[in-house]
């Protein structure tokens, strides 16, 4: 039995994942902030679908913006299973907002999660996956780590370094045995689109006149299309999810655009080649794509 760690299990698609990957079969450790205070609803549901389906889930404690939090999970999972074979980095926060507005605090707190959260969780468990016989890290980004939004711009900065990092770690890590992935999910009504933090930069956000009214509008337009027949459903991420992890190992896309895409699909067609030459040519690097 293959196991799985994924991070931002209480809701939208680490929640729907954790089942989904149950059902099929794999030792789900569903993580998250709090499953015995804030999340203990949604962690407890996980438990009794478990129970219910008898099915191997085990919800656990994670914060992945703190080394402690990720180094005591890691000890867990050694000790209770001694493996594992895949990373799903999932936990994010979207600032959605007028971007002068948004404090540096407010930021470093997106990067932190977005970022600077999955670096922590790949190299703490990157030795455990590196022992796996197909190791796999898939890391949840956006159609807005390859296209630009206003007013979400540091979401946008936190997903393209996440891509780019991503990328990297793909070409490094494939002589060793580890796979990486990249799914891009388009809009979904479980997506962090209306949870981001207010601007606490209000001085500056004043000096944007009724300006201020658009990002609430735009989120407006988005929950409307959400109950809308039209609206996508979530349950396609977790099932391009496994759709990856069942593919053979080195024949694994770098990305995956599931949803509506707004040409993304396209722009990583035409860019993929560049990159390629980019690496074969420039870099000499070409035993590892």
């Amino acid at each position: 039995m293959k196991n799985v760690l994924i991070t931002g299990a209480s809701s939208g698609f680490g929640y729907l994942t954790a089942i989904t990957l149950a059902r099929r079969g794999f030792k789900v450790w569903a993580t998250m902030r709090n499953p015995d205070g804030k999340n203990k609803l949604k962690g407890d549901e996980l438990k009794n679908i478990a129970n219910t389906e008898n099915l191997h889930i085990r919800v656990a404690e994670l914060d992945v913006t703190k080394d402690f939090s990720v180094k005591e999970l890691k000890r867990s999972i050694i000790g209770e299973d001694g493996q594992l074979d895949i990373l799903i980095n999932n936990a994010g926060i979207m600032l959605m907002g007028i971007t002068e507005a948004y404090s540096l605090d407010q930021v470093k707190d997106q990067f932190d999660t977005n970022f600077y959260g999955v670096i922590r969780t790949t190299k703490a468990f990157l030795p455990l996956l590196k022992e796996s016989k197909d190791g796999l890290i898939i890391n949840i980004s956006s159609l807005a780590g390859r296209l630009i939004f206003p007013y979400m711009g540091f979401y946008c900065a936190s997903k393209f370094a996440l891509e780019a990092y991503s990328e990297t770690m793909r070409y490094e890590l494939k002589p060793l045995g580890v796979d990486v992935s990249i799914i891009e999910p388009g809009p979904y009504p479980t997506g962090p689109v209306n949870r981001g933090p207010q601007e606490e930069d209000t001085e500056a956000l004043e000096t944007y006149g009724e300006m201020r009214q658009v990002p609430k509008k735009l989120l407006e337009g988005f929950e409307g299309f959400f109950k809308s027949s039209d609206a996508p459903n979530p349950q396609e991420i977790p099932d391009a999810i496994y759709q990856l992890i069942t593919m053979q190992h080195g024949t694994r896309p770098i990305r995956k655009v599931v949803g509506i895409d707004y040409g993304t699909d396209e722009l990583n067609t035409k860019v993929g080649p560049i990159q390629e030459m980019h690496l074969r040519n420039n870099l000499q690097m070409g035993e590892l794509i």
